[in-house]
This record gives C-alpha cells, structure tokens and sequence, in this order.
C-alpha cells in the first residue's frame, strides 16, 4: 500500500552490468566458444563507438550452431547486483513499479523477471531451428531508442509522470532513457554516462533507494 502522501514511482533499469553483474552474451559466447570476439565488441558497444544493433548482430552471430540447453546453463551463471532485491521491496512498498529493459535476451531475462519480482521487462529475441540457436535475432531490436520508448509507455501505462520515474543503467544505450526520466542514474556507468547522469552510484543498488524520496 502507498502512504499518503507518497509518489508512485517507476524505476526502469538496464539489464547486464546493472540488474545483474554479468553480460549475458558472454555467458551465451563462453559456451560457443567465442568469448573474446563477443566481449570486445560488447566493450565498444557500450563506450559509444559501435552503432548498437550492428554490434548485437556481430555478437549474435558467433552464437551459430548452439544448442538451446544453453540458456539454463547460462542462467545458472547470473548473479544478481548487490542491492537489487532491496530496490525492488522499496518501489513495491511506494506502490510502484520496477521495469527491466535490455539489450540482451527473454530467453534469460524471463526466469530472472520472475525470480527477483520484476513487474514489466523487455528484451531481445533470439531465433531458434530445431532447438539451435540461428545466430540470429527475431524482432525490432532493443536499442537505446528502444529502451526510451518503453519507459515512456509502461509510464503511461501505470499513469506514473516521467517526473515520478528513474533510469538506471551503464551504458551508452541507457543515455536516452536517462535523459527523459525524472532521474538519470549512472551505475558503475562508463564515462559518458557519468558525465550525463543525473547522479551516479557505484557497486550497490539499495544506494538508488535515497532517490525515491526525491520524485515529484
């Protein structure tokens, strides 16, 4: 229940390297054994200096031949951030609501959704033929652009105001849905999100919890 008094709030964050310490196309990469190709595109991906969806389709293409066991595998690895479980219980007791959106993949995301509580997420899709992954995605791709959109909608969608909202994230593709929430928060973000944000916090995400207090 909300207090009186008290704003709905919505917080939207990225996925890899922010709601989970991990990068999920690497998980996916290490059993296909492209690891370091999928990593160092990952890198520049994130700095900036690779349009987002040339670089997932690169990535996403190394992942040809595996098979669909993979994605259990993979989740086992995750390891949700430090603080992530404490965020999610102050938003739900504000009556609010916590959104996940990601350059990586349903296919990881859902069981984590559900396991950490989530209430809305969006992500990309990967093709599967006979249980083998295609080294293909299916879908509009979630790009920055993307990731913007769906905070806008699921706001509307709850009838929270963007001013009621915050985006947390570390990359260069959470920039834009940084930029339109009430507050932009950088988590262990790279320069340029540092530079841009709002506010930024490192390692924890129970730090963000301070910031509900500040919506309007």
């Amino acid at each position: 229940m909300t207090s009186p008094g008290t704003t709905r709030p919505l917080v939207v964050l990225d996925c890899d390297s922010t709601t989970i310490q991990d990068e999920v196309i690497e998980l996916l990469a290490e059993a296909a054994g492209s690891l370091d190709e999928v990593a160092a595109v990952t890198e520049r991906a994130m700095r900036g200096e690779l349009d987002f969806a040339e670089s997932l389709r690169d990535r996403v293409a190394t992942l040809a031949g595996t098979p669909e066991s993979v994605f259990a595998e993979a989740y086992e690895r995750v390891r949700p951030t430090s603080g992530i479980r404490e965020l999610i219980a102050a938003v739900h007791a504000r009556g609010g609501k916590v959104g996940v959106v990601s350059g990586g993949f349903h296919e990881v995301l859902d069981p984590l959704a559900a396991d950490l509580g989530i209430d809305l997420w969006r992500a990309n899709r990967l093709d599967l033929v006979n249980g083998i992954l295609s080294g293909r995605t299916v879908g509009p791709i979630i790009d920055a652009s993307a990731k913007a959109a769906a905070l806008i909608e699921w706001a509307a969608a709850e009838e929270i105001p963007l001013s009621a909202t915050i985006a947390i994230g570390d990359g260069a593709n959470d920039l834009e849905m940084m930029a339109i929430a009430g507050i932009g928060v950088a988590f262990n973000g790279k320069p340029i999100v540092r530079e841009r944000a709002d506010i930024s916090i490192e390692d924890d995400l129970a730090l963000a919890i301070p910031l509900l207090e500040r919506l309007a």
